[in-house]
């Protein structure tokens, strides 16, 4: 191809890629999805998944807010809907990460089905007995949706680190806000199912359906693509390592080498010198997993160097968080404070911050430190999180002496 020729061709992929997103500008604008679509069907016919999501990229980082991408998302979807339904799913055999989150999507569909139909019998039903039995059915298919937690989990910790390492930060931002409504939603509908109130069983159960089954498609038309041409097999790799850490939903997957742990992989060192005394790296991993508590260590750049892989963790940490910016750890409504935290230990305003939640019946106490060398320069920060439900619960003396009676 000739230069001319070339540029003339570079030139009408960038008139295109204007085009398109400029589309996507005047949907935000508050221009009708239909007429749209009616006005550039020919261009809209050719559209692919990782292009729009590339394209959802770009205008992100041409200051169009991450919360305008999440808004109406839907209705990105909606006007490239045609060329989405005739574009095959990405071809992956079995242990590719996208092989099993796709395994996962079809048991979620059939699970979605029950679900559907549970919620219709129980619309429907007459009489207190036959409302009585549709909660009863109800209640297993709301646990069984809750397990949607360990898939969007690997997709947080695991894929989403490196498609930001590649540049690509947008679906992390926009996926992660959606995934927290459904989990949201989720817990709401297992609320309304244990009152036993119908009104909201209806209204937030076809919600949250709606929303899972949603996630499905942005997944498979515009996620899965864009990943696939965006990583490399070096990517995909550390993707399907410490999948197995955070867990599956509702399958097995096939194909899944066994890996070893991070820790086990390590091997040991020459002793370390300390402030008091000096540890091998071995003894220091064995005595930082056996404390009873989670440790977490974000350098002085944001960046996620080290957790401690305790054999319970409170909240879910894969090898994929090695290297990230913390602020991507984080849920998108929860950016802020942790920012603010940030901020005032830099800025040496602050050295501490804690906070304490109950979750799941357990009372968790989290506490940030600022991390300072002898001249009191920030170096980092040090998360701790600890389950203090059995200490809370303490009262009297237990001795020593008291510990083999």
């Amino acid at each position: 191809m000739t230069t001319d020729r070339k540029s003339r061709t570079d030139r009408r992929r960038e008139a295109r890629k204007e085009t398109l997103k400029d589309i996507i500008r005047e949907l935000h604008g508050g221009a009708d999805p239909d007429a749209l679509r009616e006005r550039f069907a020919g261009l809209l016919k050719e559209v692919s998944g990782a292009e729009i999501g590339a394209l959802e990229q770009e205008l992100i980082e041409e200051g169009l807010p991450v919360s305008e991408i999440r808004r109406l998302c839907d209705v990105h979807v909606r006007v490239f809907e045609e060329a989405l339904a005739a574009a095959p799913s990405p071809g992956t055999g079995p242990g590719h990460p996208l092989h099993t989150l796709g395994l996962e999507n079809r048991a979620l569909e059939g699970h979605l089905t029950e679900a559907e139909r549970a919620l219709t019998a129980f619309e429907e039903a007459g009489d207190p007995s036959a409302r009585a039995a549709g909660l009863g059915a109800l209640k297993p298919l709301v646990e069984r949706l809750l397990e949607v937690d360990k898939h969007y989990l690997r997709k947080e910790n695991q894929l989403f680190p490196r498609l930001e390492a590649k540049g690509a930060a947008g679906p992390s931002q926009v996926m992660w806000s959606i995934h927290d409504d459904i989990r949201a939603h989720l817990k709401d509908l297992r609320r309304a199912v244990e009152l036993g109130d119908r009104a909201l069983i209806l209204e937030v159960g076809r919600v949250v359906l709606r929303e899972m089954a949603d996630m499905i498609n942005k997944e498979e038309k515009i996620l899965f693509p864009m990943s696939l041409e965006t990583l490399d097999a070096g990517d995909w790799e550390r993707v399907r390592q410490g999948e197995e850490e955070l867990g599956y939903a509702w399958i097995s997957p096939a194909g899944k080498g066994g890996s070893a742990h991070p820790n086990e992989a390590a091997t040991a060192a020459g002793a370390v010198g300390l402030s008091t005394g000096s540890l091998t790296s071995e003894q220091i991993d064995r005595m930082l997993v056996h404390l009873p508590v989670d440790i977490s260590f974000v350098d002085e750049n944001d960046t996620v160097l080290y957790y401690s892989a305790t054999p319970d963790r409170i909240f879910p940490r894969s090898p994929g968080v090695i290297g990230r910016k913390v602020q991507n750890c984080h849920p998108p409504k929860s950016l802020d404070v942790v920012n603010r935290i940030l901020e005032a230990f830099r800025a040496g305003e602050k050295n501490e911050a804690e906070f304490w939640i109950e979750m799941g019946g357990r009372f968790i106490h989290i506490r940030y430190f600022a991390m300072r060398d002898g001249e009191g320069r920030y170096r980092g920060c040090l998360e701790v999180s600890q389950d203090v439900t059995g200490i809370r619960a303490l009262h009297g003396q237990r001795r020593l002496l008291d510990w083999a009676a």
